[in-house]
């Protein structure tokens, strides 16, 4: 099993809208933690509600591809996630897979690790409270120095929030164990 990260974001219905996309993962994959949810600010355009942010670790058989094609994308499509050409617009859902184990790859649209990871605290922040050591792929950083290195004064952790969700994720695994 392929141990991979999955970026969650919502700013319409947040609350509502990544707890539902992080129970049809559960319900999909195999999740094994779930980061702080972080309220963060939008980027690229003022106005917008804030965000939801964190980061699901999951461990699975599925490739990178058809993880994206075939779990993410539907579940953001039950979701009601448009995508549009706007990078910017406000979003139901927004699940993003940014790790694949130690996978480097840029085909048919998914560039894996995503480039972003070292630019956008609401990305390095949860994966580096998951994975300290990990190192990037294709670097020698390791998530902990990439997260201290960016500024997270516009990062509000939601504790409440998450401890419900994880502990909700915790509930389901343990109902699939069963079964």
């Amino acid at each position: 099993m392929t141990r991979a990260f999955v970026a969650v974001g919502s700013n319409i219905r947040p609350s509502s809208n990544v707890r539902a996309a992080i129970r049809a993962l559960a319900l999909r994959t195999r999740i094994v933690a779930v980061s702080t949810v972080y309220r963060t600010e939008p980027l690229g355009r003022r106005g917008q509600k804030r965000f939801y942010n964190c980061v699901v670790e999951v461990r699975t058989v599925t490739p990178p591809e058809k993880l994206k094609s075939h779990v993410l994308r539907c579940i953001e499509a039950d979701l009601g996630r448009r995508r549009t050409g706007d990078k910017c617009a406000a979003r139901t859902i927004d699940l993003d897979l940014v790790l694949y184990g130690r996978r480097i790859l840029n085909e048919n649209g998914l560039v894996l690790p995503d480039p972003q990871i070292a630019q956008r605290p609401f990305l390095a922040v949860p994966l580096s409270e998951l994975a300290p050591e990990m190192k990037l792929p294709g670097t020698n950083s390791r998530m902990t120095d990439l997260a201290a290195q960016l500024p997270t004064d516009k990062m509000r952790p939601l504790t409440a929030y998450t401890r419900r969700l994880r502990t909700e994720v915790n509930g389901i695994f343990h109902r699939k164990e069963r079964a």
